[in-house]
């Protein structure tokens, strides 16, 4: 017997009682991953943690100009929650200063791109859903350049990231040129 409404997913806990399961992570905790520029990765809920629903990151960049060319995922949604700061985001058809507050989702398929051009810092959340193992792409891709064309080719077929430009990865973009650029408009 079904007591849930049609549209909630299907049943994954079947036991009439809870169970002591949650985790806590308190503010201060120190990045899972930081980057050689100084960028911050805080895993907050990966798939593993999560059963594979979805994986929760917190991204803090620092005032350096940067960011990913457009991509889309295969296997996943990815949505942007700008908590501090600002993120230059593209949602496939055109790019847009997202700050605090600002949302963006992506589906599965969705072209979309994001980084930093403002020379602030800046701080989101990342969500992905359902889970994937974003942690090795976040660790790996400080090596890209390192990699031959096809080994940087699987890296990122293996990590669900589709870009324009496979070879180049997520370096094709230059971000130099779109903060110069962000001088002559602004979105916000």
């Amino acid at each position: 017997m079904s007591f849930l409404a049609d549209d909630y997913p299907e049943i994954r806990y079947e036991s009439g009682e809870g169970e002591v399961s949650a985790t806590f992570r308190p503010a201060g905790t120190p990045p899972d991953f930081t980057t050689p520029g100084g960028g911050e990765f805080h895993y907050l809920s990966t798939r593993l943690t999560t059963d594979g629903l979805f994986g929760l990151y917190q991204n803090r960049m620092g005032p350096a100009v940067g960011g990913t060319s457009v991509h889309f995922h295969k296997t996943m949604s990815e949505a942007f929650y700008v908590l501090s700061g600002e993120i230059h985001v593209f949602d496939g058809e055109r790019w847009m200063d997202a700050g605090q507050g600002d949302y963006l989702y992506v589906p599965p398929g969705g072209l979309h791109s994001f980084g930093n051009i403002s020379g602030e810092p800046t701080e989101f959340l990342m969500l992905f859903a359902p889970g994937g193992a974003r942690e090795g792409y976040f660790e790996g891709i400080g090596q890209l350049g390192s990699l031959t064309d096809q080994e940087r080719k699987e890296f990122l077929i293996r990590h669900d990231s589709w870009f324009t430009d496979m070879v180049k990865g997520p370096g094709t973009d230059s971000w130099a040129d779109r903060a110069a650029a962000r001088k002559a408009f602004k979105t916000r």
